[in-house]
């Protein structure tokens, strides 16, 4: 099995990382426009499989010529090339996968080439990430334990161990990214009913052993495809993990425009936007660094079985892998990817066409999976009148 990365960032390093440890993969070509930074992660790693490439995403024809040396693709390129790349994959007659980014409808345009991916035979699975995906992959495990699925109530944060700054808040993925999340509006379902509320809205105390004071809060993308694979459930909601006071500060930045795309100002005759100072500001504030990380993780599926109330529990709490360096969010994100590729290329999974991962991905092997690399999932039940 070859498996062509696109994009060598910290994802797509990591992602490769795993890759190269399994038996079945004979070949990983990491590809990207900085081929530098690539050529150092192959010579860290030191590991004969591992091919760097030169990509330029902006031209397709560079993409096609590297899709067309691989079984499978991992797009880890920012989420503004998901419905592009899903596009020539499909072209190319090519297995593509991404790591998520519903904010803008870019995966529901990756949906909709599912007949076009099903006539070439091939497998497109978008929002391969932690939330969306892992928690996608997990909702559609529990639903699938039950005969009448009710209710998904979903809690994701990717936190510093230790919190520090006026955010207690460090930068895991992109600031774009966070600020996406925290300015578009979340979808929830209530009362079987899809709606809008304002993202940073309704915080609530959640707890982790081990961990100070949290809170949750609403933020966009986060539900994504479930609201249409589970159409019947009365109640979806998705939230974000951080440490107490973090929704209310943020959300003074959110009310005053700053990290809307189209706030504008002029300074000396200049039109800037507020949302790139303000990333210019925050980014150093932010970065992780050297700090240790965590991804807390709770997934709550409930409805019926036999006639009986059930529910369904998953929870991860991980943290930074101390000898590798690999953040805990890339454990979490880059081996999902990484396990989900390898499942395509090894033909466990074998529906062709575009799926969302809770409908195609086998949670109990996913779990497994997972567990096999450290990151440990763990599942509890209820079962009552």
């Amino acid at each position: 099995m070859i498996v062509a990365v696109l994009g060598a960032g910290l994802m797509g390093k990591e992602a490769a990382r795993d890759l190269v440890l399994s038996p079945n993969v004979d070949k990983v070509l990491l590809c990207d426009l900085d081929v530098g930074q690539a050529k150092m992660f192959k010579e860290r790693l030191q590991n004969s499989k591992i091919e760097v490439l030169r990509l330029d995403a902006n031209e397709d024809d560079s993409i096609r010529k590297i899709m067309r040396e691989a079984d499978v693709v991992i797009n880890a390129l920012f989420y503004t090339f998901n419905e592009k790349i899903a596009r020539l994959a499909v072209e190319e007659g090519i297995h593509s996968i991404d790591l998520g980014g519903h904010i803008g409808g870019a995966t529901d345009h990756v949906l909709m080439l599912h007949e076009k991916a099903k006539a070439k035979g091939i497998t497109l699975i978008p929002d391969l990430g932690v939330a969306p995906g892992m928690i996608n992959i997990l909702a559609g495990y529990g639903a699938s334990k039950l005969d009448e699925v009710n209710a998904i109530r979903l809690y994701v944060g990717g936190i510093p161990v230790e919190p520090e700054g006026i955010f207690g808040y460090n930068i895991v993925f992109s600031l774009e990214g966070v600020f996406d999340h925290y300015t578009d509006a979340s979808h929830v379902v209530r009362e079987g009913k899809l709606q809008g509320i304002p993202s940073l809205s309704e915080v609530e105390p959640i707890t982790f052993e081990g961990y100070r004071e949290l809170e949750a809060f609403h933020t966009a993308g986060g539900t994504s495809t479930l609201p249409k694979s589970f159409p019947n459930v009365d109640t979806l909601e998705y939230k974000t993990i951080r440490y107490k006071g973090h929704a209310e500060k943020f959300k003074l930045l959110v009310d005053l425009g700053l990290t809307n795309k189209n706030t504008v100002v002029n300074v000396n005759g200049n039109m800037v936007k507020a949302r790139d100072v303000l990333k210019e500001v925050l980014t150093p504030q932010l970065l992780l660094g050297d700090k240790e990380d965590a991804v807390l993780l709770r997934v709550i599926v409930e409805g019926l079985k036999d006639g009986m109330p059930t529910s369904f529990t998953y929870e991860l709490a991980t943290k930074k892998d101390s000898l590798s360096g690999e953040t805990a969010m890339a454990r979490a994100t880059a081996n999902t990817i990484s396990i989900v590729a390898q499942m395509i290329g090894n033909n466990v999974i074998k529906n062709r066409g575009v799926y969302p991962p809770e409908l195609i991905v086998p949670g109990e092997l996913y779990i497994r999976e997972m567990a096999a690399r450290g990151v440990e999932i763990k599942e509890s039940s209820t079962r009552g009148e």
